[in-house]
């Protein structure tokens, strides 16, 4: 939608509603963008093919932000949003369906980049750690491929996963997915991973990963 420089924008923060977080706002010609993505100077490329995807092919009203030490993506939103943008979600539902988010996107590049036949090894080494470890509600590979293959909206009811399940899971799909590529630029770009978030659950579960060990596997 917009390219602009510091100077054409003010940007402010404000508390969020419902939550103990400040929340960072910028205002262009009266309407309000919050904060989805940051990026150093250098991944400039990145930048711009984030906000080319989310204008061109997801339709969001965005606003890419130029400043000599880095880029930054912000998506429109109306600040009485804040209270409810969450939805009916509570965190630990946000941190499973980023994780299964996450865990889809791993498993269509192996299936683009390496065929159906290393997609369907993949599908039983998740399922494998996921009875291991004893992940609640997955009880068969049944499971796994249906958490794997079916939209994230349409699952009927998520899989009561606590933090730990999140992070052994992602954890473990980092090991498992370097096995597959033999390197880790799989991991890189999560935020493009999670497109289909509301822009506050990707929010949470963005500030949630880089607060956690996860950050240094998961970029």
């Amino acid at each position: 939608m917009f390219i602009l420089k510091r100077q054409d924008v003010e940007i402010s923060s404000i508390q969020h509603p419902s939550r103990d977080q400040q929340v960072p706002i910028l205002h262009y010609q009266g309407q309000t963008f919050r904060l989805i993505s940051v990026f150093k100077a250098s991944q400039e490329v990145e930048a711009r093919s984030l906000w080319r995807e989310l204008t061109d092919n997801r339709g969001k009203a965005c606003v890419l932000l130029e400043e000599p030490e880095r880029y930054s993506v912000w998506g429109k939103i109306r600040l009485e949003q804040l209270g409810n943008d969450t939805g009916s979600h509570s965190k630990t539902e946000i941190l499973t369906l980023a994780s299964i988010l996450v865990l889809q996107a791993v498993y269509m590049e192996i299936e683009d980049f390496l065929g159906t036949r290393q997609a369907g090894l993949f599908q039983k080494d998740v399922g494998d750690v996921l009875q291991q470890k004893q992940f609640p509600q997955v009880s068969s590979l049944e499971v796994v491929k249906y958490l794997l293959t079916t939209e994230p909206s349409q699952i009927a009811k998520l899989p009561r996963w606590q933090e730990t399940h999140v992070i052994i899971l992602l954890q473990e799909l980092h090991r498992i997915g370097k096995s597959y590529f033999g390197n880790t630029n799989f991991a890189n770009e999560l935020v493009e991973k999670l497109l289909d978030l509301p822009d506050a659950e990707r929010s949470l579960f963005i500030d949630w990963l880089n607060q956690s060990p996860l950050s240094k596997l998961w970029q």
